[in-house]
C-alpha cells in the first residue's frame, strides 16, 4: 500500500483560525474559526480527500490525537 498523505490541524496565532496543512508542501489546505469547526462530522475527511492521516494538536503545539481516513487503512496496533 502506498503510504498516506500526512496533515496536521494547529492553531496559528497571528491569523486566530485553526489551519489543516499538508506536512508534505506545508500549503495550507482549510481554516477554520474554531477546533469544534474543524474536528466534528466528516469534516475534515472531506479536507484532506479520499486517503490521509491528521494529526490533531492542542492550542500549546502538542499532540493530541490522530485519525486515519477511511478508517479501513488505519494501522493495526501493535502490543507494547
Amino acid at each position: 500500500m502506498a503510504k498516506l498523505p500526512k496533515f496536521t490541524l494547529a492553531h496559528n496565532e497571528q491569523k486566530k483560525k485553526w489551519e489543516l496543512k499538508s506536512d508534505g508542501t506545508g500549503d495550507v489546505v482549510k481554516r477554520f474559526a474554531n477546533k469544534a469547526d474543524a474536528t466534528k462530522g466528516g469534516v475534515l475527511e472531506k479536507a484532506v480527500g479520499k486517503m490521509g492521516s491528521v494529526k490533531i494538536k492542542k492550542r500549546n503545539g502538542k499532540i493530541q490525537e490522530e485519525r486515519t481516513y477511511p478508517r479501513s487503512v488505519d494501522p493495526r496496533s501493535s502490543k507494547g
